[in-house]
């Protein structure tokens, strides 16, 4: 296939989800005489009622809006294959996400210093979480108001919501007022990126010109204000998936230590390939699966993988794949309901609670309450729980370097793989039958279903391992230390820099969405120069 030259941009985004979409929009705003590209494989999302209605999320799964990526089956969970959602859309996951906007507890950024990535702890990324936010309780010290991202509550809490909050009570845990405050052990009403009853994505925060419309009968965001206009310097292309990164005065060798300086990505458009180059930086934000198969693909990565491969090693980072986390989630437990639960409401859930395992010094267990358990019974609703700070770990591996996405790649979860985290889910789903039989959800529970009541030792193990599934937050396989350094540049190659959450050293004990846009939005002051 022949390969055309494009014009270049001085900066040239791949990945235009939750971290590329902030990138893009804060560069294109502070330097009006720079070009940015912004480059997503996806299509715009516009006329996607699922996209913009919150309740409707879980059906973009399986989607063509979904990458299709599966945890590769595993002993620890029965020999299954887990599905984990990946946004193949404008917008990335914060358009198909849950919406929840939850930061976890301040020492897990401090843990990212802690383990080698210098200034990134907790107070030095508070301006960026704070600056990133509109919370609707308005700004304190630890939140903001006036940034980008619309964080509310539900106004009308579903039931089964607002039982999970009144019953952690019964058992003790403290009703927290916001779980984004710097304490997370307890149970509340969720934070949730909704706003006039729609989602609000990145688009709508950061690039709002491209934003989808609201869905029939919706209030649009901002109503009455004037359409955005497009920033004049800023191109968004969206139906191009990056095929390649190129290399100036490279020098190549089987140790990897001549890479030189990333000036340009190779990229499908309308079925064609197109070079396109950048004079100041290109900037990868294809997420924890997107970013390290494209650095492989490039010759970035594990020596002895690159040339299993067949490919010239750019630089030897073995770190590149490596170090995957994500959050187990069980599928349950499912109870019915004492009447229909009728329609779901905010996102689907509306509520958590956080609390400690026995093995734990903070909260380390984390359930929801899911507004709709088993499939066509309108009566069945799950508590489900998962492990917020797994010791497991997993990795990315590229299997074919002519294919792209899921047909590349071998994505290993490493769920279960240590016995600690299944003790912890074991204590975790005890806690959700003493939650099922408090007196707030008395009222709403009429039985357990699956399963049909408190289990054995051995009973809870199989009940973990079948029903493992995840909270779609991977992330690590880029990290900093290993990887990029605290400036989030690749290390020993030039004008290549990584800000989604590949970067993350660990994972925090909470959804991703809120500490992604903040690494986005400190990525965008070093970029600038902004960043002291």
């Amino acid at each position: 296939m022949s390969t055309t030259e494009a014009a270049a941009f001085d900066y040239v985004i791949i990945g235009g989800g939750s971290a590329g979409s902030v990138v893009a929009s804060r560069i294109a705003a502070a330097q009006p005489a720079a070009t940015v590209l912004l480059i997503e494989a996806g299509p715009d999302g516009r006329g996607v009622a699922q996209i913009v209605d919150p309740p409707q999320w879980p059906k973009l799964c399986s989607t063509s809006l979904d990458w299709g990526y599966a945890y590769a089956p595993s002993e620890h969970v029965y020999g299954r294959a887990i599905p984990v959602a990946r946004g193949r859309v404008l917008g990335g996951c914060s358009a198909v996400n849950a919406m929840q906007w939850f930061r976890g507890h301040p020492a897990d950024y401090d843990a990212w210093e802690e383990a080698g990535a210098t200034g990134w702890n907790y107070a030095d990324l508070l301006p960026y979480f704070r600056r990133s936010e509109s919370w609707e309780g308005g700004a304190s010290g630890q939140r903001g108001d006036g940034g980008p991202m619309r964080v509310t509550r539900p106004k009308d809490p579903h039931p089964v919501a607002a039982a999970l909050v009144a019953g952690a009570a019964e058992l003790g845990l403290p009703k927290l007022d916001d779980p984004n405050s710097g304490e997370t052990r307890g149970a509340t009403l969720s934070n949730l990126n909704i706003a006039e009853g729609r989602r609000f994505s990145v688009l709508d925060g950061y690039l709002p010109a491209w934003a989808p419309p609201p869905a029939p009968g919706q209030v649009p965001v901002g109503a009455g204000a004037p359409a955005p206009a497009p920033p004049p310097n800023l191109t968004v292309l969206t139906g191009s998936t990056a095929v390649r990164l190129g290399f100036g005065n490279s020098n190549s060798n089987s140790n990897g230590s001549g890479a030189g300086r990333c000036t340009s990505v190779l990229h499908t458009v309308r079925g064609a390939l197109r070079r396109t180059h950048a004079r100041q930086e290109v900037i990868l934000a294809l997420g924890a699966f997107g970013t390290p198969e494209l650095l492989i693909k490039s010759g970035i990565g594990d020596p002895a993988q690159l040339r299993a491969l067949d490919l010239d090693v750019m630089a030897a980072l073995p770190g590149v794949g490596r170090n995957l986390q994500d959050h187990p989630l069980l599928a349950g437990p499912n109870f019915r309901a004492r009447q229909r639960l009728g329609l779901r409401r905010d996102n689907g859930d509306g509520a958590i609670v956080n609390w400690c395992s026995g093995q734990a010094d903070r909260p380390d267990l984390h359930a929801v309450a899911i507004q709709g358990g088993l499939p066509g019974d309108p009566y069945s609703f799950a508590i489900c729980p998962g492990l917020t700070r797994p010791a497991s770990r997993g990795s990315l591996t590229v299997r074919d370097a002519t294919a792209c996405g899921p047909a590349a790649v071998e994505v290993r979860s490493g769920f279960l793989a240590e016995r600690r985290d299944v003790d912890a889910l074991g204590e975790a789903i005890d806690m959700v039958m003493d939650l099922a039989a408090t007196s707030a959800y008395a009222e709403v529970i009429e039985r357990p279903l699956m399963p049909a009541g408190r289990l054995s030792e051995k009973e809870k193990e199989a009940f973990i391992r079948e029903n493992c599934s995840t909270f779609f937050h991977p992330c690590g396989t880029a990290a900093i230390g290993s990887v990029v350094d605290p400036a989030l540049n690749v290390i020993g190659v030039t004008g290549l820099r990584i800000v989604d959450a590949s970067v993350f050293p660990s994972i925090p004990s909470s959804n991703t969405q809120a500490a992604v846009i903040a690494v986005a939005e400190r990525a965008a002051d070093l970029v600038l120069g902004a960043d002291s």
